[in-house]
C-alpha cells in the first residue's frame, strides 16, 4: 500500500487526508510551535533567558516563519510566574498610536490577572485614562479591551500606559518583560511617536525587559541603524538564523521512530539541504513525507521528491499568480537568484549579461520592488528568495 502507481502523489495526499487517522503527524508548521514540536534552539534560549534576567532590551530579527514568536512564547513559558510578568504584544493588527496604546494595555493587564474583577482593578489603577471593556471568549477566558476616555490626549496618554510597567514592577515587585511582535508595524503609523516615548520609557525603566521582534529585516535594520529614527541602537541586535542539520539529525529522526516509522540520516541531510534549515519549510516538508510513509516502514528515496511535488502542487496556483505579476526584470532576478550557487553577486556583469538584465540599475529597480513585496531580503552581501518552496518552484521551471 506504500505506492499505488495509477494514483498521483497529490492523489494520495487526498486519500490520505480523509484515512482514518491513527496517530497524530508530529511535525507542525503555520503555527505556533511548542512542545515536543519545537526544534532545540537551546542557546537562543539561554541568550533570551540571560537578556530577561538582566533586565536587557533585545531586537530579534529574522525571515517571515523562522520561530521567532514560538522561540519567545517559548521562553516566557519557563518564567517562574512568582518572579514574572510576561506580556506579550502583537502588533499585527495595530495601525496607529491608538490601537498601540489599547493593545499595550490589554496585553499587560492579562498577563498580570485572570479574572474580570481583577483585570477592572488593575485597570483603574493603571490606567486611569482609558476606559476599560471586560468579555468572555469562547473557552471562558477573560478579555479585556480599552478605549481613550473623555479628550483624546494621545501622547500623554501613551506615555502613561509606557510608563505602567516599571509602576507594576514596583507595586507587585515583580519583574516584567514586554514582547513587541512585529515590531515594524510601526512604520504603518502615522508619525514616529510611539517609537520616540518607546525609547524614552525603556531608558527610565529599571526592573523591566523588552524584546522586540520583527520579521520584515530591511525594515527593522532601517528602524535600528538609521542615526535619524528614534530607536537607533536602542538595544542589542538579535539576528535568528536557520536551525544547523546536526539540530534537524536527531529531531527529525526521533518523531519518526517515536510514530513506528524510519528515516536515514542522509535522507535528513537531503531534505535540510532543500529547506536550508528554515524551520518552516523544514517542518512543512517533513510532515508530508510523515504522511506518505507507511507504518513501521522506511522512508523511500523516491519519497522525499514526491513530498516536494505534493507541496508544490498545493502552491502552484499561489506561486503562478506571483510569478504573473512581476515585470520581466524582477523574473530574470528571481531566476538568478534561484538558479545560481548562494549569494551570487547580483550586480556584477556577468550575472547582468546571463539573466539579460541590462545594466544594474535595472537589477536595483527590480531588487526593490522584490524587498518591497516581501518576496527577497537581503542576505550579508546578496540576497535571497524568502520562500524557500518558490525558489524550488522557480528552479524547475528551467529544468
Amino acid at each position: 500500500m506504500r505506492y499505488m502507481p495509477k494514483f498521483r502523489a497529490f492523489d494520495k495526499l487526498r486519500i490520505l487526508r480523509y484515512a482514518k487517522c491513527v496517530m497524530k503527524n508530529p511535525f507542525e508548521y503555520g503555527a505556533i510551535v511548542e512542545a515536543d514540536a519545537f526544534c532545540n534552539r537551546q542557546r537562543e534560549l539561554a541568550d533570551l533567558n540571560r537578556a530577561i534576567e538582566n533586565g536587557e532590551r533585545i531586537f530579534l530579527f529574522g525571515e517571515r516563519r523562522m520561530g521567532k514568536t514560538s522561540l519567545v512564547k517559548r521562553a516566557m513559558s519557563k518564567l517562574a510566574k512568582n518572579r514574572f510578568i510576561a506580556a506579550y504584544v502583537d502588533l499585527w493588527p495595530t495601525d496607529s498610536e491608538e490601537s498601540f496604546i489599547s493593545a499595550f494595555a490589554s496585553a499587560l493587564t492579562e498577563a498580570a490577572n485572570n479574572t474580570p474583577q481583577k483585570m477592572l482593578e488593575f485597570a483603574r489603577s493603571f490606567f486611569s485614562r482609558l476606559v476599560p471593556s471586560v468579555t468572555l471568549d469562547a473557552e471562558g477566558k477573560a478579555r479585556i479591551d480599552f478605549t481613550m476616555a473623555g479628550v483624546r490626549e494621545v501622547e500623554r496618554t501613551l506615555e502613561d500606559v509606557l510608563s505602567a510597567p516599571m509602576k507594576i514592577s514596583k507595586k507587585t515587585n515583580k519583574q516584567i518583560l514586554i514582547v513587541l511582535d512585529e515590531l515594524q508595524q510601526l512604520f504603518e503609523y502615522e508619525d514616529d511617536l510611539v517609537e520616540r516615548q518607546l525609547r524614552s520609557s525603556m531608558q527610565q525603566q529599571r526592573g523591566v525587559s523588552y524584546i522586540m521582534l520583527g520579521s520584515r529585516k530591511h525594515l527593522i535594520q532601517k528602524m535600528l541603524l538609521d542615526k535619524a529614527r528614534p530607536l537607533f541602537r536602542a538595544g542589542a541586535h538579535y539576528p535568528l538564523e536557520p536551525i544547523s542539520e546536526e539540530h534537524w539529525l536527531e529531531f527529525i529522526q526521533d518523531r519518526f521512530v517515536q510514530t513506528g516509522k524510519f528515516i536515514t540520516s542522509s535522507q535528513i541531510s537531503e531534505i535540510c539541504t532543500l529547506t536550508q534549515g528554515h524551520p518552516f519549510y523544514t517542518q512543512h516538508l517533513c510532515h508530508a513525507l510523515w504522511e506518505l510513509t507507511d507504518e513501521k516502514a522506511h522512508v523511500a528515496d523516491e519519497a522525499i521528491g514526491q513530498s516536494l511535488d505534493m507541496v508544490l502542487a498545493r502552491e502552484d496556483y499561489a506561486y503562478n499568480a506571483i510569478w504573473e505579476s512581476l515585470t520581466l526584470s524582477q523574473r530574470r532576478l528571481l531566476e538568478g537568484l534561484a538558479l545560481d550557487p548562494p549569494q551570487p553577486k547580483i550586480f556584477a556583469a556577468e550575472f547582468l549579461d546571463r539573466y539579460e538584465l541590462k545594466s544594474a540599475s535595472t537589477a536595483q529597480r527590480a531588487v526593490k520592488g522584490l524587498i518591497e513585496r516581501d518576496i527577497i531580503d537581503r542576505e550579508k552581501d546578496s540576497y535571497q528568495i524568502v520562500d524557500r518552496f518558490f525558489q524550488i518552484w522557480i528552479r524547475r521551471k528551467h529544468e
